[in-house]
């Protein structure tokens, strides 16, 4: 077996604090193990890769984000650690409904009624899949030993929707013969006027001598920092709350077989979501009472809400079968999502189109609600070897069964007197499609059977004591079956049945080479993909003649695939550590996402060729002792390599043009950040530490780059406004820094005080842009959040 790297207890700290580590934590009974050798030279011993492996041996680009960096950060969401992780983009769409791309593999904004999208980034807790596209669970990052960050893609272990990479929430398991314990408080003020606060807790305690327990628990309440007017309006609405805990029992006899149970329970509420308008239909510069909206400000006919409810349980098992270790993995998610908009600008620019009168329909509050209901289960069987030979290898079996069940509303009370009055008597009854409530103009019900199985093995042989060669490969086979039913005015009264089915072989392989002590490279080629699917059908009805002829036609979307080729470099010295790594994936029929112009639909379609390439970095080094300097970050190209059509107009509508950018993918993000750390007394320890992070120019969908800036004719005349009332928006969104700085003090009896300002120069920036109906009922940025004043009080034991 390769000998594993020497590195310096001064480096490991540095690499430690600095979160750019490749260290990956195990998730298994065999945890994270930490092994003296040679006297001075720490070695961490992980199972990330499904096998216990030294740091420095894992052969791919890694990041992990420690559970002291993110306390020290003050980092509250994966939004947060993604700035201080190379090639991370976490696009915020409001609670719970991030996006995350991984070196530019990005299909353009999802959003919550595209449910047959498939992720691009894999989530996983601990062993747990957790993956939903668009709802990347917001969990909290309280008592996680460390995230991971496993960059390109993972389809040989992880399997489909790791296309892209794989993110990892590594849970501190519990360990017998310990009583140990965290608490947690802390007060923040966002945005000058409003509080948020939270109280955490978490605690091992040895049950007899080979049986342990942890349990956690947390409450968090969010302070707001949107203002609405309107008859909802109000200050700060978009505030919220999250709650829940985790429970888990260790059992290991001490004889080579261990049982690990565990239940956990989180919920996520907003009251609001983090919408800057620009236009809407019901105030906006044109009316006869002309509007103009502040930063950070909405108008709200309604009350808008975001709820998350989650359950997992989960049960690890391990046996030691004398030079293999049998691993059964098994898991049980069961999630409950609400989005409640306020679709009263959506409902009412129809209703302007229908001719509606102004009072009596166009006027009428309306709620889009839509809701998620996923219950899963999965099962992971696999064998490792556990012998100190030359080969190392991993084989396994894995099995999922997924049903997702979509189901959208529009509540909108009196619309069913008003349709009948003016369309007709009897119009909402005929077009109702069964569903019950007339007054809802669009129904629809989407019932989703998702089914997986896998094999997958993957080996790692030393030809020597520096040159290792790993081999692996994933066979699966998916079957999803869908329903598609729909009903009201709004919609085509659609019943569907469709069938997505997929199977083939994932493969990838590994070098890594010794150069010296300090110096390894390595390289791969990895294949990722990512499964197809139907889309849903226009809502012809609220379609212009053009965007049905443009849209029409696309029905279903083919498995997007990608290989990943890419070089990489590490490093280790006195007080000093470099990561760098050059990739290039060549992307094959990339499922993007974009507006059906005024159809108020989203639709899929397949780019025969784009590709992302670039470079990405992670240094650290300690000038002296206590000081820690970082640097993180990506240059990413990323582009589409074909145009989807000979037809102009579909081309100019979607953007996908050779040459233009894919969507989401900043080319330039980078954070520099730095910390001193000093003794102020024979017990204490003070510190003081700053960041800078920057994120270059994105778009938010492919066809923003095209005739931009872009120039939306609203086209409805109501209160005042004309006809050819228009909205001239730049939609390259421009790049932003972040600035943070903390302070704070750590005594040797386990207490630290923090205090840290976020966003300190109160950058108001823009993350995505959000239109509706093409931009005739309304235009709105998604926006980050303001300066916060915060203090943290930690004990540990």
């Amino acid at each position: 077996m390769r000998m594993t790297h020497k590195m310096t207890s001064g480096a490991l700290r540095a690499a430690l604090l600095s979160g750019s580590a490749l260290a990956l934590t195990a998730t298994s009974a065999h945890a994270q193990e930490v092994e003296e050798a040679d006297g001075d030279s720490d070695i961490i011993i992980v199972t990330a890769t499904k096998r216990d492996q030294a740091i420095q041996d894992v052969p791919f680009s890694i990041n992990a984000q420690t559970q002291e960096d993110i306390q020290k950060s003050g980092a509250n969401s994966l939004e947060d650690i993604s700035r201080n992780v190379a090639g991370l983009s976490v696009q915020n769409l409001g609670p719970g409904q991030s996006q995350v791309s991984v070196r530019g593999v990005s299909a353009g904004q999802v959003v919550r009624d595209q449910p047959g999208v498939k992720e691009q980034v894999g989530v996983y807790l601990d062993e747990s899949v957790i993956s939903l596209s668009l709802f990347t669970p917001d969990l909290d990052l309280f008592d996680l030993n460390r995230v991971e960050t496993l960059r390109g893609p993972q389809g040989t272990l992880f399997g489909s929707g790791s296309v892209g990479g794989t993110i990892r929430y590594i849970t501190n398991q519990p360990v017998t013969g310990v009583t140990e314990g965290t608490v947690e408080a802390n007060v923040n003020l966002v945005d000058g006027d409003d509080l948020g606060w939270h109280l955490k807790g978490a605690v091992n305690l040895p049950i007899g001598d080979n049986v342990a327990m942890r349990a956690v628990g947390y409450y968090t309440q969010y302070g707001g920092f949107i203002d609405a007017i309107g008859p909802a309006g109000g200050e700060d609405i978009n505030g919220g709350e999250r709650y829940g805990g985790r429970i888990a029992l260790r059992v290991d006899t001490g004889e080579g077989f261990s049982i690990t149970p565990r239940l956990i329970y989180q919920k996520v509420k907003a009251d609001g979501f983090n919408r800057q308008e620009i236009f809407n239909l019901y105030a906006n510069p044109f009316q006869t009472n002309p509007t103009v909206f502040d930063e950070r400000e909405q108008y709200l006919k309604l009350r808008e809400a975001f709820e998350d409810e989650t359950l997992i349980a989960d049960l690890v098992a391990e046996a030691d079968l004398g030079g293999v270790i049998l691993t059964s993995v098994s898991s049980y998610t069961n999630r409950d999502i609400l989005v409640s908009r306020d679709a009263s600008a959506l409902t009412g620019s129809v209703s302007v189109d229908l001719g509606y009168p102004d009072a009596g329909g166009i006027d009428l509050a309306s709620n889009l609600r839509d809701t998620t209901d996923v219950e899963a289960i999965t099962q992971e069987i696999r064998f490792s070897s556990d012998t100190d030979g030359p080969l190392q290898w991993v084989v396994g079996g894995f099995y999922s069964q997924t049903d997702r069940f979509y189901r959208q509303r529009l509540p909108t009370p009196g619309y069913a007197n008003v349709t009948d009055a003016v369309l007709g008597a009897g119009t909402s009854a005929a077009v109702a499609n069964g569903f019950p409530n007339l007054d809802s103009p669009y129904n629809a019900d989407l019932p989703y059977d998702l089914e997986q199985i896998a094999v997958f093995g993957e080996g790692t042989y030393a030809l020597n004591d520096k040159f290792d060669v790993t081999v692996g490969a994933r066979w699966y086979d998916y079957k999803e079956n869908r329903e598609f039913n729909s009903g009201g005015l709004f919609a085509n009264g659609d019943n569907a049945r469709d069938e997505t089915a997929s199977d083939g072989i994932s493969p990838r392989i590994l070098l890594s080479y010794d150069v010296s002590d300090d110096l390894t490279v390595n390289a791969q080629a990895s294949k990722g993909f990512r499964l197809g699917g139907v889309n849903d059908p226009l809502n012809v009805t609220l379609c212009s003649p053009q965007d049905e002829a443009l849209f029409g036609s696309f029905q279903s979307y083919d498995d997007e695939t990608l290989w990943n080729y890419e070089i990489g470099a590490k490093a280790t010295g006195n007080g000093f550590y470099a990561n760098v790594a050059g990739f290039y994936n060549d992307i094959s029929d990339l499922q993007v996402t974009l507006d059906a112009g005024s159809c108020s639909s989203r639709v899929v379609f397949n780019v025969p060729e784009a590709h992302s390439m670039g470079v990405e970095a992670e240094i650290g080094f300690e000038p002296v002792d206590g000081f820690d300097l970082v640097f993180s970050g990506s240059w990413i190209e990323a582009e589409f390599d074909s145009t989807i059509s000979d037809d102009a107009a579909l081309v100019t509508a979607t953007g996908i043009r050779e040459g233009n950018r894919l969507p989401s993918v900043p080319e330039l993000q980078f954070t520099a950040s730095g910390s001193y750390e000093w003794p102020i007394s024979g017990d204490a320890n003070a510190y003081l530490a700053a960041s800078w992070s920057h994120v270059g120019n994105r778009y938010t969908q492919p066809a923003d780059q095209e005739n931009n800036p872009r120039t939306f004719v609203h086209g409805l005349p109501y209160l005042g406004a004309p006809a050819d009332a228009e909205t001239t928006v730049d939609l390259l969104l421009p790049s932003y820094d972040i600035v943070n700085l903390s302070a704070g003090i750590d005594f040797d009896s386990g207490l630290s005080l923090i205090a840290y300002v976020n966003n300190v120069l109160d950058e108001n920036a823009l993350l995505s842009f959000d239109r509706e109906r093409g931009g005739r009922a309304r235009l709105a940025y998604r926006t980050n959040q303001p300066r916060t004043f915060g203090l943290t009080m930690r004990k540990t034991w």
